[in-house]
């Protein structure tokens, strides 16, 4: 059965390959043999993953179909959109009660606060190196390739992307929370953060064993029961990612020709230099085991990508890492926080567009110039939610204090989806790292057993 499920891969990538070398090459086949072509080839992918029946293998195909839907038919694809928005507010519902249960029951629970506190300094400390060294990768791409340098600037309607200007004073209070239903309907991840970090600490000192560990149980139940809803919805997720991918498609076109195909190339090429050269080797260093992590990291990362929406993948990677060997409480107090403070491809990203921006308006910067920007630009970053498209909401927010006009941001709008694929997959193979490097900071990777739930999840 394996060496069949082989066969119908290679020969699926043979045939779109033959037919993309076609197109380069100037021998096309018609129109009508290429999309024959093509649907021979998803139809063999489809039979792979009916003999392979797994979770990641269905999200491949599901790109693949997606993007060949929206290619063949966009004003059938664009309607499957209501498939992604029904996946993600399936997991929208997970986020609020999983981070509680996890960050209380793992606070409370946990036997040292003075750890808590201490694992948290090492956790800030090494997501500001990281998304520094995410920074400045971006800023040498960008110049570079000069992406930016002759783009057509085309003029957008303003009123077609929402900002919001907050001061530095009121983008600290926004981390705190004034109501938490408020919070938990906003989906704002840091407010429930800090809110279920302050409670599970309040727990923990509560004397009293009797009522102390009721709330300690309910918390360690609901954390059970919402992975268990999380292994749930996760069957959806081929469909989410189809119904991404398909609208996305269908609705701007694969063929995005000069600067903005430049542009994506380099966010690309900067990503994958990103995880060469700094992920990896901090992989090496913190002594990960390099191709488990890999296996666990790839089912989280491919449901990021065809989303474009961190949170879609941010239950799955919790179960992924503490089945790799992350104890929960780390797990459940680093990864909620590095989605916040630790991502790694919107920073790259928001580097990367800024110089963009200025290029393709024809701005001449100094490397002092882009330095500042950079130092803006870091601390602007922090406190982004792991949502679709906030990188692109901050940068429209920063632009004024840079000093960079906001037309050519709009040119961004018609390949801010791509681009968004690519830097939140980053953004989650980033935070996962993340968990494992403070756990073996901590001396604690592979120190406890993961439960028969996220087991369950991992292996369905």
């Amino acid at each position: 059965m394996r060496r069949t499920a082989l066969i119908l891969v290679l020969v699926s990538v043979a045939l779109a390959a033959l037919v993309a070398a076609g197109s380069w090459v100037g021998l096309a086949s018609p129109p009508p043999v290429q999309l024959a072509t093509r649907w021979v080839a998803i139809t063999l992918l489809i039979l792979y993953a009916l003999l392979r029946r797994t979770l990641t293998t269905w999200l491949v195909v599901a790109l693949a179909l997606g993007a060949t839907l929206g290619h063949d038919f966009p004003a059938f694809a664009v309607n499957l959109r209501l498939l992604a928005q029904i996946f993600l507010r399936l997991i929208k519902v997970i986020i609020a009660p999983l981070l509680f249960a996890t960050l209380v029951s793992g606070i409370a629970g946990h036997a040292d606060l003075k750890q808590v506190g201490r694992m948290g300094v090492k956790a800030l400390v090494y997501f500001e190196l990281v998304t520094t060294a995410a920074l400045f990768i971006g800023l040498g791409a960008i110049n570079l390739s000069r992406a930016g340098v002759g783009a057509q600037i085309g003029a957008v309607p303003a009123e077609h992307v929402s900002v919001e200007k907050m001061t530095a004073s009121e983008t600290v209070l926004h981390v705190f929370p004034e109501n938490i239903a408020k919070s938990v309907a906003e989906n704002q991840v840091l407010q429930v953060v800090v809110f279920s970090v302050i409670f599970g600490i309040a727990l923990a000192m509560v004397k009293k064993e009797e009522r102390r560990r009721p709330m300690l149980a309910f918390a360690d139940s609901l954390a059970e029961v919402m992975f268990k809803f999380t292994n749930i919805v996760m069957l959806f997720a081929p469909l989410g990612v189809l119904g991404a991918i398909a609208s996305t498609v269908g609705s701007t076109g694969i063929g995005i020709l000069g600067n903005l195909a430049r542009l994506l190339l380099t966010l690309y090429g900067a990503l994958a230099v990103f995880l060469l050269i700094v992920l990896l080797p901090v992989a090496m260093l913190a002594r990960v085991p390099i191709r488990r992590f890999v296996q666990a990291v790839a089912e989280p990362a491919s449901i990021a990508f065809g989303t474009a929406s961190s949170e879609a993948a941010l239950p799955r990677a919790m179960e992924a890492m503490e089945a790799l060997g992350v104890p929960r409480p780390i797990v459940a107090f680093v990864m909620p926080t590095g989605y916040s403070f630790n991502l790694d491809g919107s920073t790259l990203y928001l580097a990367l567009a800024s110089i963009f921006v200025a290029q393709a308006a024809g701005m001449h910067l100094s490397l002092g110039h882009q330095l500042y920007m950079m130092l803006v630009l870091m601390l602007t970053s922090k406190g982004v939610a792991g949502v679709s498209r906030a990188s692109l909401v901050i940068l429209f927010a920063t632009a004024g204090t840079i000093g960079l006009p906001t037309e050519p941001i709009f040119i961004l709008l018609g390949i801010d989806q791509l681009m968004d694929m690519g830097r939140t997959a980053v953004n989650v193979i980033g935070n996962c790292l993340a968990t494992v490097v403070i756990a073996r900071w901590e001396g604690e990777f592979g120190a406890s057993q993961p439960s028969p739930a996220v087991l369950e999840g991992v292996n369905q």
